[in-house]
C-alpha cells in the first residue's frame, strides 16, 4: 500500500497475486510421528477478524485495478479460507471474472488429524478489468502446451518440492513458495513478450524469475527483507536467453493476413483444372475453378461450403482439402499452400 499508489495509472498489463490466506490456524499441527508440521505460522498471514481481512483485500485490489491497462488481466490465488471473500470483492470493484481454475497438487500435505478430506487443491481467478475489453489470451501456447488440446481449468501440478523449494539454512525460505510451472502457465498464456507483471506479493520471486525467462518485465512488491534478499539473488541468477520471436511467440491464425483460396489460383500456387482430394476420404475429388470455386460432382462453391456438404457439418475447407505435391511425391493439405504464400508475401515486403 506504499509502493502501489508510486505507479502510473494503466500502467501495467498483467498482475498476479498471492495474497496471505488468512489461514486462521489453531495450535501446532503434528505428524503422526510427533514431528511438527512446518506450517504457515508469520505474521503476515494473521488478521484478528474477517472484517479486517477484507478492508486489506479490497485496498491492494483497488490499487491493482488502478494500475492495470483497460485490457488487462489479473490473477488471484487462494484457498477455502479466502478466495470466496477476495472472489466477492473482485466483483464489488467491477472486475469481470473470466475463469476459475483449479490447481490440482499431484503431491498434497495428509491431514494428519484424518478429521477432514486431504486439501489437494487451491483456486485461481482470473479476471478482466474491463468486461469486453480484448484481453491477452495466448489460446494457442495453451494448446500446444498441452499436447494439441484444449487446456482445460484443472491444472495437474506438484507443488514446489526437492531443488526447486528454496531453503536457508535447511528450512523452508517461504511457506507459501509457488511452483514455477504454474507461474509459467499463467504468465505465458495471459501476457506477451515486453509485457509488464506486477506481483504485488513478490516473497521469494518465483513470479520475476518466470518473467524473466520468458521476456517479460515485472515488478515485485514485498516487505519482508528475507524474502527480498532471496528473491534479489533468484532473479539475479536466471540467465536470460535472447529475444528470438520464434522461440517466444506462438503464432495465432486469428492474426494472421486473411488469404482467399481464389489468392492461390490467381498466383499460380494451384492451376485450373487442378484435382484437390478429400482429407480421409481420397476417392473424393473437386476441381480447381478458375474463379476460385471447386467443383464437386455437380455443385460448385467456396472450399468450406463444399467442404460442409461432404461432412454434413461445420468444416474447415483448408484443413480438409488436399493436393498431390509433385515434388513431394505425396498429398498436402492447401493449408501448406497458403502459408507458403504468406511467407512468399512477407519475403517480397523484405525485399522492396
Amino acid at each position: 500500500m506504499d509502493v502501489l499508489p508510486t505507479l502510473p495509472p494503466e500502467s501495467v498489463d498483467l498482475v498476479f497475486a498471492d495474497p496471505p490466506y488468512n489461514l486462521q490456524l489453531q495450535g501446532d499441527l503434528y505428524r503422526p510421528n510427533l514431528s511438527l508440521v512446518d506450517g504457515v505460522s508469520e505474521e503476515w498471514d494473521k488478521f484478528d477478524t474477517f472484517t479486517e481481512y477484507d478492508r486489506f483485500t479490497r485496498a491492494w485490489l483497488s490499487e491493482c485495478r488502478r494500475v492495470l491497462k483497460p485490457n488487462g488481466t489479473l490473477w488471484v490465488i487462494g484457498s477455502y479460507h479466502n478466495i470466496y471473500r477476495v472472489g466477492k470483492i473482485l466483483q464489488d470493484l467491477n472486475f469481470w471474472i473470466l475463469n476459475d481454475v483449479v490447481w490440482v497438487k499431484s503431491n498434497p500435505m495428509p491431514n494428519f488429524r484424518g478429521v477432514r478430506y486431504t486439501n489437494a487443491h487451491e483456486t485461481l481467478l482470473w479476471a478482466q478489468k474491463e468486461n469486453g475489453s480484448k484481453y491477452t489470451f495466448n489460446y494457442h501456447a495453451m494448446k500446444d502446451l498441452n499436447e494439441g488440446l484444449q487446456m482445460r481449468s484443472d491444472w495437474h501440478i506438484p507443488i514446489c518440492t526437492g531443488s526447486e523449494r528454496i531453503k536457508e539454512n535447511g528450512k523452508k525460505a517461504h511457506p507459501t513458495q509457488k511452483p514455477e510451472a504454474l507461474l509459467y502457465r499463467i504468465i505465458l498464456s495471459s501476457s506477451n513478450p515486453g509485457d509488464v507483471v506486477l506481483d504485488p506479493f513478490f516473497g521469494t520471486g518465483t513470479t520475476g524469475a518466470v518473467a524473466r525467462k520468458l521476456h517479460r518485465h515485472f515488478i515485485g512488491v514485498e516487505v519482508e527483507p528475507k524474502y527480498i534478499r532471496v528473491a534479489k539473488k533468484r532473479v539475479n541468477g536466471i540467465l536470460q536467453l535472447e529475444f528470438d520471436p520464434p522461440v517466444f511467440v506462438t503464432p495465432d491464425p486469428r492474426r494472421l493476413e486473411r488469404i482467399p483460396f481464389g489468392a492461390l489460383v490467381e498466383h499460380g500456387y494451384l492451376t485450373p483444372g487442378q484435382k484437390l482430394y478429400f482429407t480421409g476420404q481420397e476417392e473424393l475429388s473437386a476441381t480447381v475453378l478458375a474463379d476460385g470455386a471447386i467443383l464437386y460432382l455437380n455443385q460448385r462453391g467456396s472450399i468450406h461450403e463444399i467442404a460442409r456438404s461432404v461432412r454434413n457439418g461445420p468444416s474447415n475447407g483448408w484443413t480438409l482439402w488436399q493436393y498431390w505435391d509433385e515434388a513431394a511425391q505425396l498429398m498436402q493439405p492447401i493449408d501448406n499452400l497458403r502459408q507458403r504464400f504468406r511467407e512468399d508475401i512477407l519475403n517480397n515486403d523484405k525485399v522492396n
